[in-house]
Parts: C-alpha cells; sequence; structure tokens
C-alpha cells in the first residue's frame, strides 16, 4: 500500500442542485438537497477514511475551482437539467483532472453532462421511461470491489427505466446490468479509465424516488469512491515531452 493510498479520501460531491429549489416532491424527499443526502452517507459508509465537501451548479465556477480540484481525489456528478449551464471552462478543468488521476463518478442522468459525454466521446444518448418501475441491478462482475457486500439482485422498488441502446464505448469493466418490468435491460454500473483517472458510471438515482437512501445504494458509492480514488500521485502527462531518439527516428 502506497503513502498515498493510507491517507483520507477526499470527495466533492457536485450537485446540480435545480431540482431541489422548484420542485416540491423533490424536496420532501432530499430536504437536504440530493448532494448533501449523498455526502452524508459516504460519511456514514465510508467515517475517518474520507473528507467529503460539497459543490454545487449556482457557486461561482460552479464551486468546482482550480483549488478544489487539486484537493479533489474523488468527484461525484449528479446533473439533470441544466447540462447546457455548466461552463465550458469547468467541464475543460474537471477533463484535465480526471486525466491527471482524479477520479469521477458519474450519477443517473449525468451520462448527458458534458464531462461525460467529453470523456466517453459519443451521445450517451439511452432509452427511457419516466413511469414509476421496479429496477433490478444484477451483479455481473463477482469479486468486483464495487460489489462488495451488494445483494444480487439488489432491488429498487421504485426507480425511473433507462433502456439500451446506451450509446457508450465499451466499458473497461461491467460491474451491474439492469432489468425493468418491460423487459428492458440497460449496462447499469461502467467502470472506464482516462487517461491517468478512473471513471465510474452508475445508473440509480432519479430525483422523484429516495434512491440515495437506500443503505446499499450509499454502500455501492462508498466502494465506488474507494475504486476511483487514486493510489498514486496525480500528474498529468506531459503532451510536450518527446522521447529520446530511437533507431525509427533521427534527431
Amino acid at each position: 500500500m502506497t503513502e498515498l493510498s493510507r491517507k483520507q479520501v477526499r470527495v466533492t460531491v457536485w450537485g446540480e442542485n435545480v431540482h431541489e429549489q422548484d420542485d416540491a416532491a423533490v424536496q420532501k424527499i432530499y430536504p437536504d438537497t440530493m448532494h448533501e443526502t449523498i455526502a452524508a452517507g459516504l460519511r456514514t459508509r465510508l467515517g475517518a477514511d474520507v473528507a467529503v465537501r460539497t459543490a454545487w451548479l449556482q457557486q461561482p465556477e460552479h464551486g468546482l475551482t482550480e483549488e478544489v480540484l487539486a484537493e479533489t481525489d474523488v468527484l461525484t456528478w449528479w446533473g439533470h437539467r441544466a447540462h447546457g449551464d455548466v461552463d465550458d471552462a469547468v467541464v475543460d478543468r474537471v477533463q484535465q483532472a480526471v486525466l491527471s488521476g482524479m477520479g469521477l463518478i458519474a450519477l443517473h442522468s449525468a451520462h448527458f453532462s458534458k464531462i461525460f459525454k467529453r470523456l466517453m466521446g459519443t451521445t450517451c444518448s439511452l432509452d427511457w421511461r419516466s413511469h414509476n418501475d421496479r429496477e433490478l441491478l444484477w451483479t455481473v462482475a463477482a469479486g468486483h470491489p464495487i460489489a462488495a457486500g451488494v445483494p444480487h439482485p439488489l432491488v429498487l422498488e421504485q426507480e425511473e427505466m433507462y433502456g439500451e441502446l446506451f450509446d457508450i464505448p465499451q466499458p473497461d469493466e461491467l460491474v451491474f446490468v439492469s432489468s425493468f418490468t418491460g423487459g428492458e435491460v440497460f449496462r447499469s454500473g461502467c467502470c472506464y479509465r482516462r487517461g491517468q483517472g478512473r471513471v465510474f458510471y452508475f445508473r440509480p438515482g432519479d430525483q422523484e424516488y429516495p434512491t440515495y437512501h437506500q443503505p446499499e445504494i450509499q454502500q455501492i458509492l462508498a466502494n465506488a469512491v474507494r475504486w476511483a480514488a487514486p493510489v498514486t500521485p496525480r500528474q498529468l502527462p506531459d503532451v510536450h515531452h518527446r522521447a529520446t531518439p530511437g533507431w525509427f527516428e533521427t534527431a
């Protein structure tokens, strides 16, 4: 274990914070906001192993300044209605942080966030049905650290349906697949590596349902934070570096 891996994991929980301001139903489910609920779950599950802060869209620079990102090992991202309001300069900044080793956990509708689409390089579009549905979350990577302690299947009595085709690159590792009452299936837990950083997409978490209060979901997010955290010092590769000339090139 490296020296870095023994330190607290510094987590920034980012939320769009739009539904919480103008939707009474969401306010009832998440009176402390969705991002504060997610943060509280991580603090409960990981205790002294993490230092958790929150940030949201309406803050200057969306709460994601250079200083904040420099002090963030793992960033979680929930967005839905205001993807277009996220400043491109902040997206650039987050992308560079991921490439240098920061972990990113994209939650639910964050599949359409600027940062996730940027890192995937595809449309990230999908099929969906917003009616109250029952979801079964199946573990398809037995022994993966993100699935540790998760029931098989995990039952979510109320959730929104997402269905294939999900336009994403083939995951490096697929941890969870969901099935729904209409017969739909969906790749719900996808792991990627981008540059030095690890990226995890996790499907459940529609704002209309109390998903982030569910202990098993909190456990998955805690496991994902551990998995996504860097284990070596973050360092962006030097794109200007030129290797010593070899047999195939001349000085």
